[in-house]
């Protein structure tokens, strides 16, 4: 799976806020104009995850979205969609399950690309083994506090893009990005053939086109989900459709100006 930067990719929880909202929710996001979704697949300790997505992980386990029926559930969206998916999952689901059985199901699902965000370049060549004989690109993340030798050993390794993780802690919607993320950006831009994402902390179009004028890509997932949460699973669909909409438009006529700059509260 190869991107075209700078574009947007949304996440979903899956099966979240029901099965029909997620999958209608998706087939939103390709009407909004994203080439691609990412989908969380509910897990009880999700460490990189802050309190919104904690939140809608632990709501779908609790409706019986498991392994088998988030993976069913992102097959249906891939196919109603049309958008590929790739799947952020932690590493005890998948050696409980076994690498090779685990890619081979995800790739099945409709999964072109994988995130791990506990899994280190040092532990990381199993996986890559694994993810490239289902077809599935592994993408590694970058973070704040990445030295530049690692940040370029991180990008020879990955397969797809490169996550940038824009701040220091969990996900979680933010009024302002960091201001050294041009920095970050360049600093990756400049190690990596392939195209940078930037994700953890963007939550409004004004801070998705800062980020799109330093030629990256954008992920948003807390935001979103807030915005879903609080418009209530009958308008999942209509409201992300708007929402992100309004993040693509921005990012087709980025704004000049520094990544780190505000852009209000997220609505």
């Amino acid at each position: 799976m190869r991107l075209t930067t700078p574009c947007l990719l949304p996440y979903f929880t899956a099966g979240w806020p029901n099965p029909q909202a997620f999958v209608d929710s998706v087939a939103a996001a390709a009407r909004a104009g994203c080439p691609a979704f990412e989908v969380g697949i509910p897990f009880s300790d999700p460490v990189a995850d802050g309190p919104v997505i904690q939140k809608t992980s632990s709501a779908a386990l609790e409706a019986g979205v498991n392994w088998r029926v988030a993976l069913e559930l992102t097959a249906l969206a891939v196919e109603k969609s049309g958008l590929p998916a790739v799947a952020m999952t932690y590493c005890n689901p998948l050696y409980s399950l076994g690498l090779e059985r685990a890619c081979a199901e995800l790739a099945a699902a409709g999964c072109r690309g994988l995130i791990v965000p506990d899994l280190t370049l040092e532990e990381g060549e199993p996986m890559e083994k694994a993810a490239v004989a289902s077809g599935l690109d592994l993408i590694y993340l970058v973070a704040p506090t990445t030295p530049d030798e690692r940040v370029a050993q991180i990008a020879r390794r990955s397969r797809g893009f490169l996550y940038l993780v824009s701040l220091r802690g969990v996900t979680g919607a933010r009024q302002d990005l960091p201001l050294d993320l041009v920095e970050q950006i360049q600093r990756s831009r400049e190690r990596a053939s392939l195209p940078v994402m930037v994700g953890f902390g963007i939550s409004t179009p004004a801070q998705a086109a800062r980020v799109a004028a330093q030629g990256a890509g954008v992920i948003v997932g807390s935001a979103l989900l807030r915005a879903i949460d609080e418009a209530g699973a009958q308008r999942a669909a209509s409201t992300t459709q708007e929402f992100l909409s309004q993040m693509v438009q921005a990012m087709q006529a980025p704004s000049p100006g520094p990544a780190g700059g505000g852009g209000g509260v997220v609505s």
